[in-house]
């Protein structure tokens, strides 16, 4: 008798279904974080809001910290990739802008797996933001984070204006751009946008980078 092979229609939904319920798991994490805060919640508080065993989230997240850090796309690893492939001619506030935008689509292109949850991918990126910034261990482990995105976009800007990675006008330009994309989802304007696709923070982040040139270009060296 021949072995049965699987069916790849089979292998998409079960797929499909596993990210399901990791999504619905972190969902159920964030609103009862938000509630009842961070340190409060249970795991197995966890579980049963999200109908699912209390095995069945740590399967998924090892950690009670990983239901907040896990899945994050804007990561140093993913940033490094793409300023690495960058053209000869494309400078680093150019290739921050077209990761930011590519990630975003992303993220909106999960969203549209689940039309009725169009928006929920930057309502939780903006509860997410709330919940580490009052929390100052989460603070800590997502300040890491920051460091070394702020260390490339310097070292990346460093090479564009001829200076060091540690001198004053990289490490100056990085924190802002990197402290700036990180406030967005907190922001009154990102609020005021709410059910909105996570693209429509376009602008948010256009808005950072060019406050990011305006300091880059004032603190460049003039011609003589």
């Amino acid at each position: 008798m021949s072995e049965r092979m699987p069916v790849a229609g089979a292998d998409g939904r079960r797929e499909r279904k596993k990210r399901q319920t990791r999504t619905r798991i972190q969902d159920a994490a964030l609103e009862l974080f938000a509630t009842r805060g961070y340190r409060d919640t249970t795991i197995a508080a966890i579980a049963d809001h999200a109908d699912v065993a209390t095995r069945t989230v740590t399967l998924h997240f090892p950690a009670k910290e990983d239901l907040l850090f896990a899945d994050d796309p804007f990561t140093p690893e993913s940033l490094g990739l793409r300023l690495r492939s960058r053209g000869p001619k494309e400078g680093t506030l150019e290739v921050l802008r077209d990761w930011m935008h590519a990630t975003m689509r992303s993220l909106d292109a999960s969203d549209a797996e689940e039309p009725q949850d169009l928006g929920r991918v930057w309502q939780r990126r903006a509860l997410r933001s709330r919940l580490l910034m009052d929390d100052d261990d989460l603070r800590g482990r997502a300040r890491a984070g920051y460091r070394d995105l702020e260390q490339l976009v310097a070292a990346g800007i460093g090479e564009d204006v001829g200076q060091a990675a540690d001198a004053l006008l990289p490490r100056l330009a990085a924190s802002t751009v990197v402290g700036g994309l990180r406030e967005i989802y907190a922001t009154r304007e990102a609020q005021e946008k709410t059910g909105a696709a996570t693209s429509e923070l376009f602008d948010l982040v256009d808005g950072v980078l060019a406050f990011a040139r305006a300091g880059i270009a004032e603190l460049s060296p003039k011609p003589a």
